[in-house]
């Protein structure tokens, strides 16, 4: 991930955990671009004329962020998941809202190549989300790398920093969720 160095960040994270809203407002600076980039990135493939932008959605899932009661972060790659995961909810929230009766809703997100070699196509986000959701049940290790990888746009590398794994074993289980997603959410299409 770009952006600031992560000793300022995962600094401020700490004394934020400890009550310092001080570093909250010192903060919000160094992590806003990355955010809106993250948010960017979720919003450049949907429908043309979607109601939701990036600025909102970023500001949505940090209000969501700052108002939970407790909020433990680790450092500034677990912020990015948190962050990433809450981006997913306001996403996944501002689908079923506004369309509950259509399942997809026109909300689409595309995998990257990796997820589909075959072909690139557009992802349902509320069965995306279902389908994490089963998978967070059956395996949570492997829904979080989902989350830091898709949502957080996480590398391996950072993503292995992230959940303290090897690089190999993030590679290993990234491509055995990306064959449990691709096969659950083909399953659940069809009548």
């Amino acid at each position: 991930m770009s952006g600031p160095s992560l000793q300022p960040v995962s600094e401020l994270l700490a004394r934020w955990e400890a009550g310092d809203q001080e570093a909250l407002h010192a903060l919000v600076p160094l992590i806003y671009a990355e955010l809106h980039r993250l948010a960017h990135h979720y919003l450049q493939k949907e429908r043309r004329g979607h109601t939701l932008q990036s600025t909102a959605l970023v500001h949505e899932a940090f209000l969501r962020l700052v108002n939970q009661d407790h909020h433990h972060i680790a450092n500034r790659h677990h912020f990015f998941a948190i962050s990433a995961r809450l981006m997913r909810q306001v996403l996944v929230q501002h689908a079923r809202g506004r369309d509950a009766v259509k399942r997809d809703g026109g909300l689409k997100l595309t995998l990257d190549d990796a997820m589909l070699p075959a072909r690139k196509r557009s992802v349902d986000l509320i069965a995306l989300n279902d389908a994490l959701n089963e998978l967070a049940r059956l395996d949570p290790q492997l829904s979080e790398i989902v989350e830091l990888r898709f949502f957080g746009g996480l590398s391996i590398s950072d993503t292995a920093r992230a959940l303290h794994l090897s690089a190999a074993t993030v590679k290993r289980h990234w491509a055995i969720a990306r064959a449990w997603l691709h096969d659950e959410m083909n399953h659940t299409a069809l009548p």
